[in-house]
C-alpha cells in the first residue's frame, strides 16, 4: 500500500470538509445579517405608521371635539394618543435600535407628544402641518430616518 495516496486522501478530505464549514459558515452569517436588516426594518416600519396613526387619531379627535369643552377635548385627544400603541412600539423600537436610530425615535416621539399637548389645548388650527412648523415625519427623514442602519440611503 502506498501512503502518499493515502496521505493525499486525508488531506483532501480534510480540505473539501474545512472548505464545506467555512461556505456554510458565510451562508449562515448572511442570513443572519439579512434576517436582522429585516426585522429592523419591520420595527421601524411599525413604529412609524404607529405614529402616524396616532397623530391621524388625535387631529381627529380634536376637529371632531372642535367646539366641545376643553376637558372633554382634552381627554378625547389623550384616549386617542393612548390606543395608539405608539408607546409599547416605542420601547420596543428603543430596545432593540441602534443608538443612532433611538435618538430619532425619541425625537419623533417627542414631537409626536408636543402635539398631543397642542390638540388637547386645541391647538395648532387643523390645517396647520405641526409645532415646529413641519410634520415629525419630515424631520425625522432629514435626520436619517430609520434607513440610517437598514439599508441604502436613497438620495432626497
Amino acid at each position: 500500500m502506498e501512503w502518499g495516496a493515502l496521505a493525499g486522501t486525508g488531506i483532501g478530505a480534510l480540505v473539501g470538509v474545512g472548505s464545506t464549514l467555512l461556505a456554510d459558515r458565510v451562508r449562515w452569517r448572511r442570513e443572519d445579517t439579512d434576517r436582522a436588516r429585516r426585522e429592523r426594518r419591520d420595527m421601524y416600519v411599525t413604529c412609524l405608521t404607529k405614529y402616524r396613526l396616532a397623530y391621524e387619531d388625535m387631529h381627529a379627535a380634536a376637529g371632531a371635539h372642535r367646539d366641545a369643552p376643553s376637558a372633554e377635548r382634552e381627554s378625547a385627544v389623550r384616549t386617542a394618543f393612548r390606543a395608539s400603541g405608539c408607546d409599547e412600539v416605542r420601547e420596543t423600537a428603543l430596545i432593540c435600535a441602534p443608538e443612532a436610530m433611538s435618538a430619532v425615535i425619541e425625537d419623533v416621539y417627542a414631537s409626536l407628544r408636543e402635539l398631543l399637548e397642542a390638540f388637547a389645548a386645541g391647538e395648532p388650527a387643523l390645517g396647520h402641518t405641526g409645532v415646529r412648523g413641519e410634520p415629525a415625519a419630515a424631520r425625522a427623514g432629514r435626520v436619517g430616518g430609520p434607513r440610517g442602519d437598514a439599508g441604502a440611503a436613497r438620495p432626497a
